[in-house]
């Protein structure tokens, strides 16, 4: 062949490559053509033109942080259907209207844009955005630096929302370097604030609003067409939506509402009318404990909902802090300074919990939450009763306190504390809350309290290793600078939310033949089909360090019927293969097996094998291609051998979203043998880790676990006392669990993880 046609063919086989395998992101093209200011300098709104919007599946931008930072950067993704119910995307126009929120203020700030389309194709732009400077009057642009961010990377939040009064734009976001980020542009100067369904919510008055991240001011309900006064103090999570704390026409800080994320109400509580049956049926006369508007008998300052035994928390600050079943409102127990005046009424006291030798009683308190590990955790002002007489005992500092609760035994034992070496008084308002495991956010909202004449608001980080992260100060009147502050997650926000739920998850372990097949299973809930990737590794995992790997793993899928819908050998033969290189999750060896499967609500199981009798290590993995459905990943269980070394079972799973997510983890071993197992694991011992190798929990008898009875409530109880069990509440992020035997046993394990 001559040389020219040689070239000329080339040149065909690259034209013909091309409209061969061209990609949505190669025809599409997008360009950026506008920017407009938003409501504040922290928002901003590109506007794109695009020369076919309906193959977009979603489009992200991110802001780089500045220089020197090691926060993640502020990133936010916003799916189609969302562009345009929202009005950003119009049909039939090929114009975005693109929202870009937490950029800093009076700097030019570099964003990078990620567009995604429907064949797995993206593509990225970039631009950058000046701002204009923001005065901002309650100096969250100028704390005084008592630590400065360090460079530590394992802290698991970067963004904070302090909920403060100091000025109409409430609340603030700042990131963890102290930077401002976002002010609410609504014009209300209040605290009672939360962050939910990736929106601001805000009250004033009797009326409730939520603030988009976008700038968008949205009216929800005025709460005066049910005697309500005023919303106070905090808005907290529900068990479906939010919980505010009202005060009415009868009753002063008293009556908690729970309300949906449009402001229906759903459910109320009046803890006058609970607490007063509860004294009536024990004996006594509340009319000399509770009382009518506008005495401040209960004054409620924060509630808290605990999903594993469906209960309500509230904190009283004159008196307690009180636990409700959701459901009935009987109270189930209480706790505090029994030296106040509740303590003298044995109707009330009967529901005491005693407190551990060395424990210190909760006084004052604010901002209840739960822990990872179910502990109650909240901030201690350590301020005496300023209504009820006699007002119990009064300390000189503050300081978060943990508690875990023995309910079986009706014992608080304070497992946690940072008093500053009690040097630090902040009588009133303030919080803590728990990120990641052990990973906290301490406000100080009030240092020197009443008597000093520049008082102060501090905030401060730590890690999971107890070390202090930042720690900023801002000057302050009363609790109106930082009243209380929560972590957020802005880092990849999704729209629309995306709700607590398991995403993602592998497993680990010895894949032979009958009874030592690995076997995952899992339940897809709720009306839509969910579309999956499923993996089955062995030959690259030698890469990791692992030896004596499966040689060729073959992945079977079971409906409910065990009836096969697919099976796949070598993931490059599925006809998904394309959709699995688009997502990255193409297998490196082509050995392996991968499918993608749209699946139906519904339970299934996939069994890996190897293709010839020689054991080996594998690992299965289900990866969730569609989270912004309604459906979820539910009860997501794997079986296998468990035996020492590399070849214990080990199975990770994802949280997603920015709200914590309750699960129960077991592993099982001798029920087993009821299901036909001829060597099940005689003794497991189960123990979960963070993303950062932590052991988090750790179980060997599940009647041991400090959650047992809430076990047992959800219908989880093992039936063996010799399995294992137990309740987390975890942030989003990743997690491992590991099953091993006691006394290096081996045998047959199963490992399930339960979304409550």
């Amino acid at each position: 062949m001559k040389a020219s046609s040689l070239i000329i063919a080339i040149a065909l086989l690259a034209v013909f490559s091309r409209c061969a395998f061209a990609s949505q992101a190669d025809d599409t093209t997008i360009t950026i053509t506008a920017q407009i200011a938003g409501a504040t300098p922290f928002i901003d709104q590109l506007t794109l033109d695009a020369s076919n919007t309906d193959v977009i599946k979603s489009v992200q931008f991110t802001i780089t942080p500045k220089s020197g930072s090691v926060t993640r950067p502020l990133s936010g993704t916003y799916s189609h259907d969302y562009l345009v119910n929202r009005g950003f995307l119009l049909p039939g126009t090929e114009q975005i209207f693109l929202p870009i929120y937490g950029l800093y203020a009076d700097f030019t700030n570099p964003v990078t844009l990620t567009y995604r389309f429907l064949d797995g194709s993206s593509k990225q732009d970039t631009a950058t955005i000046t701002t204009a400077t923001f005065d901002e009057p309650c100096g969250y642009q100028n704390p005084t630096v008592l630590q400065a961010r360090t460079d530590d990377t394992d802290l698991s939040y970067d963004y904070i929302m302090i909920r403060g009064s100091c000025s109409s734009f409430s609340p603030a976001i700042i990131d963890t370097d102290g930077a401002l980020r976002w002010v609410g542009p609504a014009g209300i100067a209040e605290a009672q604030s939360f962050f939910f369904d990736n929106a601001v919510y805000i009250a004033k008055g009797a009326q409730l609003y939520r603030i988009d991240l976008d700038g968008t001011v949205t009216f929800l309900h005025d709460y005066s067409d049910i005697g309500v006064v005023f919303l106070h103090h905090n808005i907290d999570r529900g068990k479906f939506g939010l919980i505010l704390e009202a005060d009415t026409t009868s009753f002063v800080e008293s009556v908690d509402i729970e309300v949906d994320s449009a402001g229906n109400v759903l459910k109320m509580w009046n803890l006058a009318d609970i607490i007063s049956a509860a004294m009536i049926a024990g004996g006594d006369d509340p009319s000399q404990f509770v009382f009518p508007t506008p005495s401040d008998w209960f004054h409620n300052n924060s509630v808290a909902y605990n999903r594993a035994d469906d209960s309500l928390l509230v904190s009283s600050r004159e008196n307690f802090v009180i636990c409700l079943d959701y459901e009935t409102s009987a109270i189930k127990w209480i706790l505090g300074d029994t030296t106040k005046k509740w303590g003298q009424f044995p109707s009330l006291q009967q529901f005491a919990l005693a407190l551990a030798p060395g424990s210190l009683p909760p006084i004052g308190q604010h901002a209840l939450s739960f822990s990872y590990d179910q502990n109650l955790l909240l901030f201690d002002n350590g301020l005496n009763s300023l209504f009820q007489d006699p007002p119990g005992v009064l300390r000189n500092y503050a300081s978060p306190r943990k508690y875990q609760l023995d309910l079986d035994a009706r014992v608080a034992t304070e497992v946690w504390n940072f008093e500053m070496d009690q040097t630090i008084l902040s009588p009133v308002c303030g919080s803590v809350y728990e990120d990641g495991p052990l990973n906290y956010l301490i406000d100080y909202a009030f240092v020197g309290g009443f008597a000093a004449e520049h008082p102060t608001a501090q905030i401060l980080g730590l890690n999971a290793a107890g070390g202090k992260i930042f720690y900023y100060e801002y000057p302050t009147t009363f609790c109106a600078v930082a009243y209380n502050s929560i972590p957020l997650h802005l880092e990849n926000t999704s729209f629309p939310t995306v709700g607590p739920q398991a995403l993602n998850l592998s497993t680990r372990g010895m894949v032979g033949t009958g009874d030592n097949s690995l076997i995952g299973g899992f339940i897809v809930t709720g009306t839509d089909s969910k579309t999956l990737v499923l993996r089955a590794l062995g030959p690259s995992l030698s890469s990791t360090g692992l030896s004596e790997t499966v040689a060729d793993p073959v992945l079977t899928l079971y409906d409910s019927s065990g009836v096969v819908i697919a099976t796949n050998d070598d993931w490059q033969s599925d006809p998904g293969a394309s959709q699995i290189m688009a997502d990255g999750l193409a297998p490196t060896d082509s050995l392996e097996a991968a499918t993608v499967q749209t699946l139906a609500p519904g339970a299934y199981t996939f069994v890996v094998t190897g293709k010839d009798t020689t054991p080996g290590i594998g690992l299965v993995e289900a990866y969730d291609l569609s989270p912004l459905s309604v459906s979820k990943l539910a009860n997501i269980s794997t079986r296998g051998s468990v035996g020492a070394g590399d070849d214990v079972l080990i199975s990770g799973f994802i949280v997603g979203d920015v709200a914590s997510n309750t699960v129960v983890v077991r592993a099982l071993g001798p029920s087993l043998a009821s299901a036909g197992i001829t060597d099940p694991l005689g003794d497991p011992m189960l123990t979960v880790y963070d993303s950062n190798g932590t052991a988090i929990a750790n179980n060997d008898n599940w009647q041991d676990d400090i959650s047992e009875l809430d076990i047992e409530k959800n219908g989880l109880a093992p039936t063996d006392s010799a399995e294992s069990a137990t309740i987390l509440q975890l942030p989003a992020g990743s997690y491992t669990a590991i099953v091993t035997g006691v006394n290096d046993t081996t045998g047959v394990g199963l490992l399930e993880v339960f979304d409550l």
